[in-house]
């Protein structure tokens, strides 16, 4: 699941993205309000943490162009400000919750499961293609012969694949969707991680495979 947080104070960015990582989540972070939506019209985000008291363009004014743009991404609101009148403000102005700084990271945490919780309401947590299963909730990668529980990268590279089957994937769109706009990761990587999706593949005895286009990317498709 990929987060992106909004906040201009980057001690307060830097320990929020460490508690989301630890817990599974992949997290870009951008510093003012104008960053925060080239963002979130560039990515499909899971979810948006979102100050309110930001340079360039305030979250109050991020979160209405957001939704008049029928951007529907669930957001959590983090403020200082903890009067009545500010947190109708927010909530008004769409997003689906907020929260007081400072916060405790179990409240954090727990806040995040419901409104993302919320947005995926009647969706299955499970993809199948061929005799391939993966499952979005438990990170399991399974067929009849057995599973395997996917490591955080590992798992948005299969849930990118098998979202989108026979699509080509660009490289490019692995490292900007899975390590960020600002990682200095080096191309290889991408291949690295295929190599490990494609193990496990084997092992599971899949009946879809990882396909490789040369100085472009990869697609998912049915064995013949």
């Amino acid at each position: 699941m990929r987060l992106l947080i909004a906040e201009d104070e980057k001690s307060l960015s830097r320990a929020l993205a460490a508690i989301l990582t630890r817990n599974n989540y992949s997290v870009d972070t951008v510093y003012d309000g104008e960053a925060a939506l080239e963002y979130l019209e560039a990515t499909n985000y899971d979810g948006l943490i979102l100050d309110v008291m930001m340079p360039k363009m305030d979250g109050i004014t991020v979160l209405k162009t957001l939704r008049a743009r029928g951007n529907t991404t669930p957001v959590l609101i983090l403020s200082a400000r903890s009067e009545i009148d500010d947190k109708v403000l927010g909530l008004d102005s769409g997003a689906n919750d907020y929260l007081t700084k400072p916060f405790d990271a179990k409240e954090l945490l727990a806040r995040i499961r419901a409104i993302t919780r919320i947005q995926n309401i009647g969706t299955s947590s499970q993809i199948t293609y061929g005799n391939i299963t993966l499952d979005c909730a438990t990170y399991e990668l399974s067929s009849a012969s057995g599973s395997f529980k996917l490591a955080n990268r590992e798992f948005q590279m299969m849930e990118l694949l098998i979202s989108n089957p026979t699509h080509l994937i660009p490289t490019q769109r692995f490292l900007e969707k899975i390590w960020g706009y600002d990682s200095d990761v080096e191309i290889h990587v991408v291949w690295v991680y295929i190599s490990y999706l494609r193990k496990k593949l084997d092992a599971l005895g899949a009946t879809i495979q990882i396909k490789a286009v040369r100085n472009a990317g990869y697609f998912l498709e049915e064995k013949a």
